[in-house]
């Protein structure tokens, strides 16, 4: 068997490490170390949300995740809003990360949020949550991420509102991510044009790019295939 790869694998908004399981359970049996946090006020985390909970700490989390665990030559890979919390980690670890993987992902830069780089109709809803004084962004459906249909009502009953301060803090970035290969896997069967757009962007600069058939939800929806490229991350 091949050399065993570490990966740290970071969900995106409404969604916990739960997501991940059928990705984290093909990447063990074929002997690799793979850990799935889930970020603080989201999943089983969700009794510490606080109006204080933004993207610095969801980073924080990560972080604070491969410190403790003593972790090096990473395959760092973040699914939609955790494209803004790995291109945060870097920033802090650099050393320690081989290879950033975004999935269906936001790739920010500089003094963006999540509120400057989602699709209007979306930037919509937050705004309001933001007008309303509310903490959080509420749910989206499973079905309106064109997750598979058989999962809809597992994700819908797992998924949890997402804190505000996640799409409105402005990160703050120097472009360590431009140190280590990064590649891009984009969801052919969910039309968005941030994504489409972040795609766009990750060929123009050269990355290595993949297109996978279904919904927003790659880890869910594709699991064999998504784990297949994250195996041929060198």
């Amino acid at each position: 068997m091949a050399s065993s790869k570490t990966f740290v694998l970071v969900h995106g908004a409404w969604h916990g490490g739960w997501g991940w399981v059928r990705v984290v359970d093909r990447l063990r049996a074929r002997g690799h170390l793979v850990f799935a946090p889930t970020n603080t006020g989201l999943g089983e985390r969700a009794h510490l949300l606080t109006p204080q909970v933004n993207a610095s700490l969801h980073i924080a989390d990560i972080v604070n995740l491969i410190n403790h665990e003593d972790l090096t030559d990473i395959i760092l890979v973040g699914h939609s809003y955790g494209g803004c919390v790995i291109s945060g980690v870097i920033e802090q670890v650099p050393d320690k990360i081989r290879a950033l993987v975004f999935v269906d992902a936001f790739i920010p830069d500089n003094g963006q949020s999540v509120l400057d780089m989602v699709q209007p109709a979306v930037a919509d809803v937050i705004r309001a949550a933001q007008t309303r004084g509310e903490t959080t962004v509420p749910v989206r459906d499973a079905a309106a991420f064109n997750v598979n249909v058989k999962d809809r009502a597992w994700v819908d009953r797992l998924a949890n509102p997402q804190p505000i301060g996640t799409m409105t803090e402005k990160l703050k970035l120097t472009g360590a991510r431009n140190r280590v290969p990064c590649i891009y896997v984009r969801a052919a069967g969910y039309p968005n044009v941030a994504f489409d757009a972040a795609l766009a962007r990750a060929r123009r600069e050269g990355w290595r790019t993949y297109e996978v058939p279904g919904g927003h939800d790659i880890m869910i929806n594709e699991p064999e295939r998504l784990t297949e490229i994250l195996l041929g991350v060198t």
